[in-house]
């Protein structure tokens, strides 16, 4: 259970002091084995960036007690709001562009109270999802928050369902995960034929775990064989706070804001953390990219 009065001693303050530690880190220091600093901070390999796009204009907003779990991360307010097909981006920018970014710089002030001044966005698109997806290449995002309501942050759910990037998903649940408050549960998915030794996953991304500081107590491991990890995932999801998972060869991202997208929403579902892989399997050709991507006047961007 998470408090929001603390003095000078408390734990916001704590989690700052151990952010600024990161961020002061060199780039030798972040690239070498994790270990922990003698001020208690953990060195990271790659200080977490979290991109977390909001529909600003539809009223979507983030929980406090998600604001301050993710706060310990650098963080990146994506508001977008997704255009009817006739409308011109630029127009819909000056009708709409200083209510939308109005919207994204309140949801940045709760951050900035929990000792996170993220940087903010305002995107009007038409189409959502590839626009997420470039604004993350282009800012390196470790991993993109799916919001859903949630109260107090204890229980953290990592499936682990196939090859991913084991560092940055270690990184950003070491973190993000307090001592104090959340339990981390390591749940290894494999299919009956599959060749895929979840028990070895699971081992590893708990050692890597324990190697930038957390606690053999907080960690909980298990493994599942299964003909539907998605749909088992989406069910579980109901008894997390949060899920951090891998893109997988069958994304996330692209399940849960695709054709299963109002099936999984009106569920009890908890934020999902999609961790990117650290280089994208291709490079989109311009040439064939949709027209709200590439014409100037089909989606305009202002930052701050």
């Amino acid at each position: 259970m998470r408090h929001n009065d603390h003095d000078d001693a408390g734990e916001p303050i704590e989690r700052e002091r151990q952010r600024r530690s990161r961020e002061n880190s060199s780039d030798e220091e972040r690239a070498s084995t994790a270990t922990i600093c003698a001020d208690g901070g953990l060195a990271i390999r790659e200080p977490p960036v979290i991109l977390i796009p909001v529909e600003v204009l539809e009223g979507e907003t983030i929980p406090d007690s998600l604001v301050e779990f993710l706060a310990p991360a650098d963080v990146i307010l994506l508001g977008y709001h997704v255009l009817p097909e006739q409308t011109p981006a630029e127009q819909a920018s000056m009708q709409f562009g200083e209510r939308a970014q109005a919207a994204v710089e309140d949801i940045a002030h709760s951050f900035v109270d929990a000792g996170e001044d993220p940087e903010t966005r305002v995107v009007f698109t038409h189409d959502r999802d590839q626009t997420i997806s470039r604004i993350a290449d282009e800012l390196g995002a470790t991993a993109i928050l799916l919001p859903n309501p949630t109260g107090a942050v204890s229980e953290i759910l990592v499936p682990i369902r196939g090859v991913l990037d084991e560092d940055r998903l270690a990184d950003l649940v070491a973190t993000l995960a307090d001592e104090m408050h959340e339990r981390v549960t390591l749940w290894g998915l494999t299919g009956e034929t599959s060749d895929f030794d979840a028990e070895a996953a699971v081992a590893d991304a708990a050692e890597r775990l324990r190697a930038r500081g957390v606690t053999s107590v907080q960690l909980t491991t298990e493994t599942a064989t299964t003909t539907t990890p998605i749909i088992d995932i989406v069910e579980r999801s109901a008894e997390a706070d949060v899920v951090v998972m891998g893109e997988g060869s069958e994304s996330p991202l692209g399940i849960l804001l695709g054709d299963d997208a109002e099936r999984v929403a009106e569920g009890a579902v908890a934020p999902v953390l999609v961790v990117r892989d650290r280089e994208p399997e291709a490079t989109p050709d311009p040439e064939t990219e949709s027209e709200s991507e590439t014409e100037p006047d089909e989606t305009t961007e202002s930052d701050t």
